[in-house]
């Protein structure tokens, strides 16, 4: 199999840095980027294509519309984004994890990563690269380190050419992840990470307050907020 990699590409902070880690270690590079009737697809659609085209790779988008009638805050719009009120609350189990309950979208990684394998195959690809990081992965099962290794064991009777999903980010919290994307000069000017889908990120949803305490424990503004000022 060729060096080359299928990355799936949200344009969320741990995506562009798993994606710069990609495009500085693999030959060439396909980007999915996944329309499921999200809050803020619009955002996400419009940073990931600046992301593919300033690196000049390859993105395809893919539409699941049925994925949007599930019963999801990121989704439905008869429900509210849960609000996080301070970054203390990040670190208290009984709301972070009603608040993952409410965002999850059912079986959302593994039709991701199904799909992804698909192209994989079919273009010979040994690789599929995702952004998931350990810090989620404490309220988000499809995040973990297990996860990822139950899935390429499936990947091995699902597919003919085996490739193996590749999660860079999976030991690090979100400052470390903050941290290694500045040094890897990662387009966090391109991506969003809030769950709604205004003009500007609302700071308020968990997603926002994750990526403000990794910049501020991090120690560098947030490239994204620097330039909207």
């Amino acid at each position: 199999m060729t060096n080359n990699a299928v990355v799936l590409l949200s344009s969320g902070m741990d995506s562009v840095v798993a994606f710069k880690k990609a495009f500085d270690e693999f030959d060439e590079l396909l980007c999915l980027t996944f329309d499921y009737g999200q809050r803020a697809c619009r955002h996400e659609l419009k940073y990931s294509a600046k992301i593919a085209a300033h690196y000049g790779v390859s993105q395809q988008v893919i539409k699941l519309p049925w994925l949007s009638e599930f019963d999801s805050a990121l989704t439905a719009t008869n429900r509210d984004v849960p609000t996080i009120n301070s970054a203390d609350e990040l670190d208290n189990s009984s709301i972070i994890f009603k608040t993952a309950e409410a965002v999850w979208v059912p079986a959302r990684n593994m039709v991701f990563l199904s799909i992804a394998a698909s192209f994989a195959e079919n273009y010979g690809y040994g690789t599929i690269v995702t952004g998931f990081d350990c810090e989620e992965a404490f309220t988000f099962p499809d995040n973990s380190v297990r996860f990822v290794e139950l899935f390429n064991k499936v990947l091995e009777y699902g597919t003919l050419n085996h490739p193996v999903v590749y999660a860079p980010l999976q030991s690090l919290s979100k400052v470390k992840i903050v941290k290694l994307g500045m040094s890897i000069d990662a387009p966090f000017q391109w991506s969003w990470s809030c769950y709604n889908e205004k003009a500007l990120p609302c700071g308020v949803c968990e997603s926002c307050m994750r990526r403000k305490r990794a910049f501020d424990e991090a120690g560098f503004p947030d490239p994204f907020t620097t330039l909207q000022d």
